[in-house]
């Protein structure tokens, strides 16, 4: 996975279409996101000791990872991977060329 927990990411299509969010959850089995902020979905919920009020709770629903960008200093730019002369193997910008922080 290129893209990774507590990046930030902006959405290329559908209703969201040009936010911004942090990434909240990976599932790369499924090869979907939860992003803060991003595609809302209602849940209607029972009264349990949890949440003995019950009601409709509104929360993030999982994102296609193909529909999402990296954002790298306010711009988005596609991710590559290289190793480095230790062996370690790093993201980096492509846009840029600049390595990212890990």
């Amino acid at each position: 996975m290129r893209i990774r927990k507590g990046d930030t990411v902006k959405v290329l299509t559908g209703v969201d279409r040009g936010k911004t969010g942090k990434i909240l959850h990976v599932d790369p089995k499924k090869d979907r996101a939860i992003v803060e902020g991003i595609r809302f979905m209602k849940r209607h919920t029972k009264p349990s000791q949890k949440n003995p009020q019950g009601g409709i709770i509104e929360r993030e629903a999982p994102v296609r990872m193909s529909n999402l960008m990296l954002v790298v200093d306010g711009k988005a730019t596609r991710i590559g991977t290289k190793r480095l002369e230790d062996g370690k193997k790093v993201r980096y910008s492509k846009k840029t060329g600049e390595t990212l922080n890990e």
